[in-house]
């Protein structure tokens, strides 16, 4: 099942502190999950001065659960960036 995540990070004044700090173990875990097959694409979401606030991801899972025991491991989420996160179920008319 195909999912698309939207997830904003917090508004607050450390919110880029976080998101720097957690980075690299975040982009560690996209590269094992795009080597299971699990993620399609995925990348930062920009403010206009090309800021990074947030991210969006499409991704593979079995099941929504599954997709849910992975998320709660995520870097970003147990570092605290995102803090609004949209998972919503679709359909892709072309994968990368």
């Amino acid at each position: 099942m195909q999912f698309m995540i939207i997830a904003y990070d917090g508004a607050d004044e450390e919110a880029r502190n976080r998101r720097m700090a957690a980075r690299p173990a975040h982009i560690d875990g996209a590269r094992l999950l795009k080597e299971s097959g699990k993620l399609i694409a995925g990348g930062a979401i920009l403010d206009d001065a090309e800021q990074m606030i947030g991210s969006t991801l499409y991704v593979e899972f079995d099941s929504r659960a599954e997709l849910d025991s992975w998320l709660e491991q995520d870097p970003y989420v147990t570092g605290g960036v995102w803090k609004d996160i949209t998972v919503q179920p679709i359909r892709l008319a072309m994968k990368a």
